[in-house]
């Protein structure tokens, strides 16, 4: 086990760890050795060779004496495969499975640890990571021959594509303009545009998603930088370079031209008119019209370009003709004029609406279609676009992810096109979506407590005076996560002991508001929120307090759906009234007595049908509702031999007893026979005697 050291994070008060290590399939890398500064922060490297790669995690406690066990918060970037498990070292382990180390940005490891019962306040430390992964670049050019003028594309081959970084924008330079563009199936390519003739070394320096480490554990996002020798010649055809690179074809443009000024022909006839056509050969389809107006001082040509068709540069040449025969090359985009025909809008884990509505605090993606979109420069009033590389940007579709702050004070933000309105905006609409019912509370007599800990029935065995639901508006937002106003249902019913119902009433849309902290309290300002508590007793007809025993109140409190996009939440708080004994006057008729006389020796005959009327105590199992325990405790009066009425019977007599009886607890049966035990005094013959004997009951 190597020296551990204390860890180079910055925890939240004293440090919950004394070392951390992570354990891929070829190496171990500790928090104590293997970090490097990140804007300043300590931060634990790993290197990785796939995107999903799963890593061992061992977590060492700062102070092992402490009993409560540390805890991984949850992350997006990583599905956690095992619990933290204490080792015998004293470690907790556990293995990690990340989603997408190439892309995922400010990965990080929080670690918790609990209150213990020494009172020490729940602590928690923040673990940086930076992934890294070893990337190589190459291009091979079977034919270095270029053509000023004359983009030409290459290949190149890389051990990690999705790690180098490609913008797709052009870099300029004196011998060579090039851009590298990552398609869809991961390829690199690299579009090279030649400026100079001769032998020129063309020299890319590209950077990588993930940064490389180097010496003295530096980071750097810088790849090797790649050159190649070309051998660039002139083209067959003469290039002219106009001075605008993008031309837009509307109406104006073809009735009246647009300027644009080419580099002098030496054989261009002035107030002359040139085809220009996307072929070599005649027959080529017409992109435009050149006019020549007037010669420049410096050895070029204003002219006036009529366009007819769109092209891009990426499509090939422009030739421009003269009596079908091509005289010179030119390049440049003819786009159409900018046209918004939709936007969509796509919210976080959900898909692309129509719906412009978005939320304060949100980060949304907002989809333009239409034309000419490519040029177009798009902004939205008052709201920061965040970079992205999801970004797209194309002739017919652009997408920006667009964050909404919180205090963000207007209904609407207008889409801009070059400072010009579109017609299209986004409307700010509040979060309206249901929070977890955590924020309503119910007292019944004793302290109020939140209804969704309240799981089962409640036995209560007093007097319940009144039910009020209290409401927090204080738990509904908070400044990172917020839901708005909360529409909440009440079905309140009142059950008596068999079941059967004796009231019910509705309370629909109650309205609750997020509190003073929610940073958006002025907007929820509405005279319907509800703020005072919602008593039982002010809706119901019978009382809480005059209901019987083992009565029962349901109330069920849900989400108003028809407010919400999504399901809502539903709780239902249940209380019985309780009772631990009952006391009742019972008639039944014990059978076959054996009796025992004060005075006597040994018991009598079995005796014949008695009538016993008893004022009995029945109590009730703790655990269960309404159910009696099978044994009953009760003073009155017996006849003995009551229903004997022949002349020779000798034992009729009427006794004061104190019985004990044991009865069958199951609720179907009609026909009971209880078993009688007890004792008293009879006033026939006064003396004292003791009974024992089965009896019969019947249950209406």
């Amino acid at each position: 086990m190597p020296h551990f050291s204390v860890a180079q994070t910055a925890p939240v008060g004293p440090p919950v760890l004394r070392e951390a290590t992570l354990r891929t399939d070829t190496a171990t890398y500790l928090l104590s050795r293997n970090t490097t500064l990140v804007q300043g922060v300590p931060t634990l490297y790993f290197w990785f060779r796939r995107d999903d790669e799963t890593v061992e995690l061992r977590l060492y406690p700062a102070n092992t004496n402490i009993a409560k066990p540390l805890r991984l918060r949850r992350n997006p970037d990583f599905q956690q495969l095992d619990s933290l498990t204490r080792e015998g070292d004293g470690s907790f382990r556990t293995r990690l499975k990340f989603q997408n180390l190439t892309s995922s940005r400010f990965l990080r490891l929080v670690v918790e640890q609990a209150a213990d019962s020494a009172g020490r306040e729940p602590r928690r430390e923040v673990v940086p990571l930076l992934p890294l992964v070893h990337t190589t670049l190459a291009l091979r050019v079977a034919d270095n021959e270029l053509f000023v003028g004359e983009e030409k594309v290459f290949e190149l081959t890389s051990s990690n594509t999705h790690n180098v970084h490609a913008t797709g924008e052009w870099v300029r330079g004196a011998d060579f303009d090039y851009r590298l563009v990552a398609e869809a199936n991961g390829t690199l390519r690299l579009h090279v545009l030649p400026n100079q003739l001769g032998l020129h070394t063309l020299a890319v320096k590209l950077q990588t998603e993930r940064p490389i480490l180097l010496a003295g554990n530096r980071i750097s996002y810088q790849l090797p930088v790649l050159k190649q020798d070309f051998n660039v010649k002139s083209s067959r055809l003469r290039f002219l370079s106009p001075d605008k690179r993008s031309v837009t074809m509307d109406d104006v443009s073809r009735r009246k031209g647009t300027e644009l000024i080419l580099d002098n022909g030496r054989s261009f006839d002035l107030r002359h008119t040139y085809r220009v056509e996307d072929q070599e050969e005649p027959g080529g389809e017409l992109i435009a019209e050149i006019f020549t107006r007037q010669f420049l001082s410096n050895d070029r040509v204003l002219c006036y370009l009529r366009p007819y068709n769109t092209h891009r540069q990426t499509e090939g040449y422009l030739y421009i003709k003269e009596n079908d025969v091509a005289r010179y090359l030119t390049n440049l985009d003819i786009t159409p004029q900018t046209v918004i025909r939709n936007v969509q809008v796509l919210h976080r884990g959900g898909e692309w609406t129509s719906g412009l509505s978005v939320s304060p605090g949100e980060t949304v993606d907002v989809r333009l279609e239409g034309e000419g979109l490519q040029k177009a420069r798009i902004s939205f009033e008052d709201l920061p676009v965040i970079p992205s590389d999801s970004s797209v940007r194309t002739d017919a579709r652009l997408v920006y992810r667009v964050r909404v702050p919180v205090s963000y004070d207007k209904r609407k933000s207008n889409v801009y096109n070059a400072g010009q309105a579109t017609g299209y905006a986004l409307s700010i609409k509040e979060f309206q979506r249901p929070h977890p019912l955590d924020f309503v509370s119910v007292a019944y007599g004793d302290a109020a407590r939140p209804i969704t800990r309240l799981n089962g029935p409640v036995l209560y065995d007093g007097t319940i005076r009144d039910v009020v639901f209290q409401f927090n508006p204080n738990a509904i937002d908070t400044p990172d996560l917020l839901f708005g106003k909360q529409y909440l249902t009440f079905e309140i019913r009142t059950l008596n002991s068999k079941g059967e119902l004796i009231e019910l009433r509705n309370v629909e849309s109650l309205l609750v508001c997020p509190g003073d902290n929610s940073p958006r309290s002025t907007f929820y300002q509405d005279k319907q929120c509800r703020t005072d508590p919602l008593s039982l007793n002010s809706l119901l007809g019978r009382k809480t307090y005059d209901l019987d025993e083992w009565s029962r109140i349901v109330v069920t409190v849900k989400h108003q759906s028809s407010q919400y996009a999504e399901p809502g939440y539903t709780q239902t708080v249940e209380l019985v009234l309780k009772r631990r004994y009952k006391f009742d006057i019972d008639v039944s008729f014990p059978a076959g007595l054996l009796t025992h006389k004060q005075g006597d020796s040994g018991f009598g005959d079995l005796g014949g049908i008695s009538l016993a009327t008893l004022a009995q105590f029945s109590f009730y199992s703790p655990n269960k509702i309404n159910r009696l325990r099978p044994y009953k405790i009760g003073a009155g009066f017996v006849a003995l031999n009551a229903f004997n009425l022949g002349s020779s019977s000798t034992n009729r007599d009427l006794g004061v007893v104190i019985l004990g009886s044991v009865y069958p607890t199951r609720r179907e049966a009609k026909f009971t026979f209880p078993l009688y035990l007890g004792g008293g005094y009879l006033l026939g013959t006064s003396r004292w005697f003791y009974m024992l004997g089965p009896g019969i009951g019947v249950r209406l």
